[in-house]
């Protein structure tokens, strides 16, 4: 009796599985800059097309993407939209995107020379709705066919060959190589910072301070990890000069600097740190909430300076005053995009309201501003709303702090 109840057992679970059982699907991108005309030919290859229904891709308004190509049928619904119908078997997509991005400020947010090339993957690969058969699983892959000369590339996602990485979020069912990537004649430093791999990287002569950087992040990123349980298992860091933008922009698993931007600047702030922390948390705002993110990011590019011993208690008290003077006109936190002197003014309601949760948990486990953010960055995305609720919920109380002006 034991044997046959297990022979059916056997079976119920064979004619099961292809109920649970992903099917995998592999997805090969390959990118070839092209210097000579300020384009990359960019190509989407899908071992099988069958599983796709469809790629519904958000091509934006600049014009960017051009020369599209693909098995099955390609439509563009819009300027801004096209979508892609994989054909039967083994079906590509093949299209050229322009590499330069110039600001009003004559700037550039991405760019290509000769020599190298530094952009976002986000803007080689568009966004896209995805439609697929369920149980449907891409896994992707990113390779580089270089310029001759070009001596390497560098990319925020886990080597798996040369020019090759292996691409997988699994916050998304569209796998695509979002996050800074540069390729060229470039210099690099390495190092393993706790659990993740960290990269250093930029064009050769361009001014970048790669062991300056390696060795600050060295020096706060024990405060980092006590701050954020999160350890990415690769951060790669790039950087050029003018014309580049000159500050720094951040993305989940790297980010730029500018070549010439201090790593402390005069008023005791940290652009390197600022950036850290946005990769570290994640934290996304919504509903005129950006001096959260903001605020957070450059309170602890302040605060882990002085956890890690490199700000004196004077020099903290001469940034709280600088911050003071410069917020003086802020009358409400609130806007879709947070400027200087909002985010001035957020930093000292974070450093008042740390103050206030600490005295208020003295008596029991003693809490701070740490335990907020580790709430914050639980959601999707944080709110002037929930962030009083979690602080609130953090301290035991209701916080004067936060019944300010400043928040309505």
């Amino acid at each position: 009796m034991p044997i046959r109840r297990l022979s059916l057992s056997a079976v119920v679970l064979c004619l099961s599985a292809p109920l649970w059982a992903a099917q995998k699907v592999d997805l090969d991108y390959r990118v070839k800059f092209l210097p000579a005309s300020d384009q990359a030919e960019v190509s989407l290859t899908l071992e099988k097309g069958e599983p796709v229904t469809s790629l519904s891709f958000d091509l934006g308004e600049k014009g960017y993407y051009s020369d599209f190509n693909g098995d099955g049928q390609w439509t563009q619904e819009s300027p801004g939209r096209g979508v892609w119908q994989p054909g039967k078997g083994k079906a590509t997509l093949t299209y050229r995107v322009r590499i330069n991005h110039p600001r009003e400020d004559k700037r550039f947010d991405a760019r290509m020379t000769e020599n190298w090339a530094l952009l976002r993957g986000d803007d080689l690969v568009p966004s896209a709705k995805l439609r697929q058969q369920d149980g449907t699983e891409l896994v992707s892959r990113l390779t580089f066919d270089l310029p001759e000369g070009w001596r390497g590339v560098e990319t925020g996602w886990p080597r798996i060959g040369k020019n090759k990485f292996r691409i997988d979020n699994p916050t998304r069912k569209f796998d695509r190589p979002t996050g800074w990537i540069l390729a060229g004649k470039i210099g690099t430093r390495r190092a393993k910072l706790g659990e993740t791999d960290v990269t250093i990287a930029a064009p050769v002569g361009e001014g970048m301070r790669r062991m300056d950087v390696l060795t600050l992040l060295t020096f706060v990123w024990p405060e980092a990890q006590a701050v954020f349980p999160r350890d990415p298992a690769k951060l790669l860091i790039v950087g050029a000069g003018d014309p580049m933008w000159r500050g720094g922009l951040s993305a989940p698993n790297s980010y730029f600097m500018h070549a010439e931007r201090p790593l402390v600047s005069e008023n005791g702030t940290s652009s390197l740190v600022h950036e850290l922390v946005h990769v570290f948390s994640r934290i996304r705002d919504t509903d005129k909430s950006d001096w959260i993110s903001e605020g957070l990011a450059e309170y602890y590019a302040i605060e882990l300076m002085r956890r890690a011993g490199g700000l004196s208690e004077d020099r903290y008290q001469k940034i709280r005053e600088q911050l003071i003077e410069w917020s003086r006109p802020v009358d409400s936190l609130r806007s879709e995009n947070s400027t200087g002197p909002i985010t001035a003014r957020a930093v000292l309601l974070l450093q008042e309201l740390d103050r206030e949760i600490r005295q208020a948990t003295k008596d029991s486990q003693q809490r701070s501003l740490d335990d907020v953010t580790r709430g914050l960055m639980r959601l999707d995305k944080a709110s002037t709303k929930g962030f009083i609720e979690i602080s609130e919920n953090v301290m035991g109380k209701p916080s004067e702090v936060l019944d300010s002006k400043l928040l309505k």
